[in-house]
């Protein structure tokens, strides 16, 4: 990677969502660690300052790690309650660490919290976008978190590295960066001697061998270098080229200097209806297919049919989205499903035309619709 095509991602970028992660905001054994907020404030506030100055999201973890000391916890506890409990008394904190740091410079904050079900369900996603929209034309700093107070296990993200590239795609940005404690993706446990760090990444290819689980990981907190190439390939993979580098090293990232690794755009920007179906969506169910329905959909660029599903499984209604899974048990794509999962069992195996003439014209329909379907894998 040259530092000149590096530079060019980042300071041709007009929006930038910049994320951070528990373990780069807080100590060892919970809390904010006041220094380190101020050293990530201080790297944004010299980016806004900038006589071209891009617009910035900051996505940032750390409520549930900054609420276990004030709540006397030694360490992240594993039973939802008390994580809910935790992140309720360190958002507040978190925020208003961040409001006294922006405020040295003059810049006000906007809090943005957001579950799983507000990116799934569309009327949520278009007020996030306004809200987002909003908060930077009035030139405020946005900071953008799970809202773990009340995210369930069924509508969590999961981590906030999947979190920032959806908010990356949803504002339109031209960057993602995402800050560790470690200073990019490595070829193998960076600890150990004889590792390297990877500088560029131009898709899939590049990692071929590499065991991601141990390319570096972060401490506390649920991510780990798996989630962040997870989130770059979300990212790259609708046209966003991606940053990868330790916080303390954020100046440098975002002043274009050669840092970290960099995951060069692999795609180009996909609707937001797509990126939701695939990113972001809950399957209610799976529908198996046939050998000929996974050509015809992974390959063929169609619709599903009744003809080629052999098996439903779960309990969804019409507009729901399901897997779809090939004999060999993988998922190959998910849609929008037409039928109830009680009204398909009839329908498998069958043309439309017969359908139609058995069951009457609402049933010459295909099962999902190719407008309403993404493939996932090949």
């Amino acid at each position: 990677m040259s530092e000149d095509s590096l530079r060019e991602e980042v300071l041709t970028a007009r929006r930038i969502v910049v994320k951070v992660g528990s373990s780069s905001l807080t100590t060892a054994t919970g809390g904010l660690d006041a220094d380190r907020v101020d050293a990530l404030v201080d790297a944004l506030a010299k980016v806004r300052g900038r006589a071209d100055a891009p617009e910035v999201v900051l996505v940032s973890s750390g409520a549930i790690a900054a609420g276990l000391a004030p709540l006397g916890l030694d360490k992240r506890p594993k039973d939802l309650a008390r994580q809910q409990a935790a992140a309720s008394v360190g958002q507040g904190l978190l925020v208003a660490r961040y409001t006294a740091s922006f405020a040295r410079y003059g810049i006000r904050v906007g809090q943005v919290l957001l579950t799983a079900e507000d990116a799934s369900r569309r009327a949520h996603y278009r007020n996030a976008y306004r809200t987002l929209d909003q908060l930077l034309a009035m030139g405020a700093m946005p900071i953008v978190n799970e809202n773990d107070t009340v995210a369930t296990a069924e509508i969590k993200f999961g981590d906030n590295d999947r979190l920032a590239a959806l908010v990356a795609h949803l504002v339109r940005a031209d960057l993602l960066v995402l800050l560790s404690d470690v200073d990019g993706l490595y070829d193998g446990d960076p600890s150990r001697p004889g590792t390297s760090r990877i500088a560029e990444v131009g898709g899939p290819h590049d990692l071929d061998g590499i065991e991601i689980g141990s390319a570096g990981k972060a401490g506390v907190g649920t991510g780990g270098m798996v989630t962040k190439v997870e989130a770059a390939r979300i990212a790259t993979g609708a046209g966003i080229p991606v940053v990868l580098t330790a916080a303390s090293q954020a100046a440098d990232a975002l002043a274009g200097r050669l840092t970290g690794t960099l995951f060069l755009r692999t795609g180009s920007r996909t609707s937001d209806r797509m990126l939701w179906l695939a990113h972001a969506s809950s399957p209610r169910g799976a529908l198996h297919l046939d050998a000929g329905a996974v050509q015809a959909v992974v390959s063929g660029g169609a619709s599903l049919l009744p003809a080629g599903v052999t098996k439903v499984d779960g309990e969804f209604t019409a507009g729901d989205p399901v897997d779809l899974i090939a004999e060999n048990g993988h998922i190959v794509a998910r849609g929008l499903v037409n039928f109830d999962a009680r009204e398909l069992p009839r329908l498998l195996g069958r043309s439309t035309r017969d359908l139609a003439q058995e069951l009457g014209a609402a049933y010459e329909r295909e099962v999902v619709h190719r407008d309403d379907l993404v493939v996932l894998r090949g």
